[in-house]
């Protein structure tokens, strides 16, 4: 596998020539010397070392972990048609697909509805904002070439009371889509309305190396992001094509056969706070950033997760609305890394952690084999972190135990594995970097007037700040202004590829595709990007969703 020091010719991005992407990952082993230390003793039950978050009226009422199963949300499953039919003029229906074949899209509807959702047995059910009523939504499955439309209807009680707005614009975070339907923030529907998205599940560029794997569907209302997707509105959307076909019994040669079915598993992490009656509590005031001090997964605090003797694909979501991870396993066990931002790496990588920003996603396989039955292994965040500005520096161990693995039973039968993960995974697409080095933008985002700002404006979704061309391979530098926060800054339509990360080489970890970079404090990092197949208004901005709701955030639109 090259190191590190074989992917210094990339960095050299002068010159006239297109790079295609290599297998540029180590293994973590190659970077620490020595076998790792024996673990610590587990915490008692309820004890969680993280500090309680400032800004909290008071810590949530307790809770004993452990009491709960992981709920796996339901698949949704496409309807026959919709009353009233769509309207074809309002979408680009045959971009990205040769007209003659004249595909035929699959039919959808989810209606955003309250719904009764119990985080946790010690805590009453209460009423969450949901996709179909339930948090996380159902969760979406798309294969490449099979176009679908999904009506997005508002069910929300117009005469809400408390934090969030009955007003809703659904964003298919990472898709490639037209802008209509790509849920700008300033184009959301009004309780009563519905909106037909359509998803071409096309590859930009026509490029297989391109294909997405783990997106997610979440609100994206222009103020009011924060409030609406702390409520429960988010879901997952999966994307599958030949290589990565969710078959691990795929007979096709091709396919990677990684773990799939009931051993691929979608993980949504949430912190959230609860008031003294253990209902609900957000602060949407606090413009550095909110943090709870529960730990949700898939919207249930602290479960348990019952495993089998053998591989499973996690694709891990932080679904914020503030706070950072770094995710280690109770026992001190690598964790394979397959996918960042749910796109597949060239090779896997190993690790033994995972530090996520807001709105990132991890795919890994952990090998449960090795494990007698009986074995319990906890999945932590050691990741200390006090308010929504940025986390302490310290790392915690033991962390504070958000889910349960517990190996209960040999793989045999249905659920025998065949699964396998391969030494080369996908490989990167060209990069044309002669050319984008012609089109270089510079962007910074900072504090203005007590508020979040790119290059100092807040957001105008009425009018673009600049316009791009398609099709034109671009650099843009993107600049933490500094003030001691961090700031996941997301672009919509195109994923990018991490250049430099203040002057240097990126870290393994990013040098795969992604739609959300992570700025620490003071960090530059430099990015190829280019934008395909579509044109209209789209925006990017950070994902610390209290930033995105007090400005900062920027439309561009994407010209011929």
């Amino acid at each position: 596998m090259p190191t590190r020091r074989n992917f210094m010719k990339w960095g050299l991005v002068a010159g006239g020539v297109a790079l295609a992407g290599g297998s540029f990952l180590q293994s973590a082993s190659s970077q620490q010397g020595g076998p790792c230390p024996p673990p610590p003793q587990p915490l008692p039950p309820g004890v969680d070392p993280m500090p309680l978050p400032e800004g909290l009226p008071g810590p949530s009422p307790a809770t004993l972990p452990w009491l709960a199963p992981l709920p796996i949300p339901p698949v949704l499953q496409p309807v026959s048609s919709l009353s009233p039919a769509p309207i074809a003029g309002e979408h680009e229906l045959q971009l990205g697909f040769n007209p003659s074949l004249g595909p035929l899209n699959q039919l959808f509807k989810i209606d955003i509805k309250p719904g009764l959702h119990s985080f946790h047995p010690q805590l009453p059910m209460q009423e969450i904002w949901g996709y179909e009523g339930i948090f996380p939504g159902p969760t979406m499955i798309a294969h490449y070439g099979q176009p679908k439309l999904v009506r997005f209807r508002n069910l929300l009680p117009i005469n809400h009371v408390g934090f969030g707005v009955p007003e809703t614009s659904t964003h298919n975070h990472n898709g490639h889509q037209e802008s209509f339907s790509d849920g700008h923030p300033t184009t959301f529907l009004l309780s009563g309305q519905h909106r037909d998205h359509h998803y071409p599940i096309v590859l930009a560029g026509g490029d297989p190396n391109e294909a997405l794997g783990s997106l997610w569907y979440h609100d994206h209302r222009v103020d009011f992001t924060s409030q609406n997707v702390y409520r429960g509105l988010a879901g997952f959307h999966l994307y599958f094509d030949s290589l990565d076909s969710g078959n691990e019994q795929d007979p096709n040669p091709q396919a990677l056969r990684l773990p799939s079915g009931n051993f691929d598993i979608p993980l949504i992490f949430t912190d959230k706070a609860f008031d003294s009656a253990g209902q609900l509590y957000f602060n949407p005031f606090n413009f550095d950033g909110f943090l709870g001090d529960k730990w949700a997964v898939n919207g249930v605090i602290q479960p348990y997760f019952k495993v089998a003797r053998r591989k499973y694909r996690f694709r891990l979501l932080n679904g914020g609305p503030s706070r950072l991870y770094e995710f280690h396993l109770s026992n001190g066990a690598p964790m394979t890394l397959i996918a960042t931002d749910g796109n597949l790496l060239t090779s896997p990588l190993e690790v033994d952690h995972l530090r996520m920003g807001v709105a990132q996603r991890r795919d890994v396989i952990i090998d449960f084999s090795q494990y007698p039955i009986g074995t319990e292994i906890i999945l932590e965040n050691r990741l200390e972190q006090v308010d929504g500005r940025k986390p302490t520096g310290h790392i915690m161990n033991p962390g504070s135990p958000v889910l349960k693995f517990i190996v209960d039973r040999d793989a045999i039968g249905a659920e025998h594995d065949f699964s396998q993960v391969p030494s080369n995974l996908r490989p990167m697409p060209v990069m044309d970097l002669a050319t984008a080095q012609q089109n270089q933008r510079t962007f910074v985002f900072n504090r203005t007037d007590g508020a979040w700002a790119i290059n100092g404006q807040f957001f105008n979704g009425n009018a673009p700040a600049f316009t791009v061309t398609q099709g034109v391979p671009q650099i843009w530098t993107l600049k933490n202004g500094g003030g001691g926060w961090v700031h996941p800054i997301h672009i919509h339509l195109e994923e990018f590829r991490i250049l430099q990360r203040n002057g240097g080489l990126p870290a393994p970890e990013d040098m795969g595709r992604h739609d959300v970079v992570l700025l620490e404090e003071g960090e530059e990092v430099k990015i190829y990007i280019r934008f395909r197949t579509f044109t209209g208004k789209y925006v990017m901005h950070c994902h610390n969703t209290l930033h995105e709701d007090h400005a900062m955030m920027v439309r561009f639109d994407i010209v011929p």
